[in-house]
């Protein structure tokens, strides 16, 4: 292994942990061995390492490509001795979403290639542990009885959790955007690029999520044409059920934040036209006094010209004529 990879390993047997950090040359030989079970996980690996990988275990070089691919869609893919697995497990960057902050979004990608009696897992996030599944892992009494099926199970279920997890945190921070939006403070720049980057994060979770049932109904299809055991057929359909509401929540939400951000753009365009109202309103209440003081202001003769009373008739007909203006349009809350 390279400098610069990370390689941990666990040896499960009669669901206890008998061996870690085994000799990476003894990968094959252990995983041929019906008596115990098997974890190797590859942080950061090379392409050579990869390769190195994939001669030891005759791992297809398109099954290696995929898992050197830091873009890569949620798969599952089955080849003749072994499975191939990604998918994307999400957190949040720098702290929990918060209304104040919409956060950053990060999705580790994990491959993972399953044998009958173990499983390697690749992942290039120097800051994702394994630490938690593992936990899962070694909680299970089961492990040993169905082997690494209980393995591809446990890493699946902690992505799943991860994505209700995070789903709620947006279902939180959007009902708060929404009581914002309607207190007519959607006007606010800060209001406005909030929502945008919620959408956004929203968007590149959906291609996590969604693919994610594909992804356990082809582990289903497979489990159950290869094996008689249906002891996990209800662990992976709960998982399906999971992974579907985790699905069907992204997307709900996803519409929920597009009909905050159309309802702030109107609220937008609703205090425009108030505004435009208010300022056609004074417009004309203005231009009541310009036009009289221009009339009287002429220098021909008229009806008050040169007389007292003539300023008076001028100063009357301005207050009457504004004062009646503004009730007009006060009553039809123009102003």
């Amino acid at each position: 292994m390279s400098t610069d990879s990370v390689i941990r390993s666990i040896v499960w047997r009669d669901d206890k942990i008998a061996e870690t950090d085994i000799d990476f040359s003894t990968i094959s030989a252990r995983l041929a061995d019906p008596e115990q079970l098997l974890w190797v996980g590859l942080q950061q690996p090379t392409a050579d390492d990869l390769a190195r990988l994939g001669k030891e275990l005759d791992i297809d070089p398109a099954a290696i490509e995929d898992a050197l691919n830091h873009v890569e869609r949620p798969k599952a893919l089955r080849y003749a001795h072994y499975s191939f697995v990604t998918v994307y497990a999400a957190k949040w960057a720098g702290g929990e979403l918060s209304p104040a902050s919409p956060g950053e979004l990060t999705l580790t990608k994990l491959s993972a290639f399953t044998f009958p009696h173990g499983l390697v897992t690749v992942w290039y996030d120097p800051d994702f542990s394994f630490d938690e599944i593992i936990d899962r892992w070694s909680e299970d009494s089961y492990l040993s009885a169905h082997g690494s099926a209980m393995l591809v199970h446990g890493m699946l279920d902690y992505v799943v959790d991860g994505y209700f997890e995070i789903t709620q945190d947006f279902d939180d921070v959007i009902e708060d955007l929404e009581d914002e939006v309607l207190e007519q403070t959607a006007g606010s720049r800060d209001l406005q690029r909030r929502i945008y980057r919620l959408r956004a994060s929203l968007v590149h979770l959906r291609r996590a999520v969604v693919p994610m049932r594909e992804v356990v109904a082809s582990i289903m299809r497979h489990r159950r044409e290869v094996s008689a055991d249906a002891t996990l057929d209800p662990w992976f359909d709960d998982l399906y059920d999971h992974a579907l509401r985790a699905a069907d929540w992204a997307d709900s939400l996803r519409d929920l934040v597009t009909t905050i951000f159309e309802t702030n753009m109107s609220l937008q365009d609703t205090q425009l036209n108030v505004v435009m109202r208010q300022l056609a309103a004074w417009a004309a209440i203005i231009a009541v006094p310009t036009a009289i003081t221009g009339w009287f202001g002429q220098n021909v003769p008229y009806f008050g010209f040169n007389q007292p009373y003539g300023l008076w008739l001028s100063v009357s007909l301005i207050v009457v004529i504004s004062v009646t203006l503004f009730i007009s349009f006060k009553r039809r809350d123009w102003l």
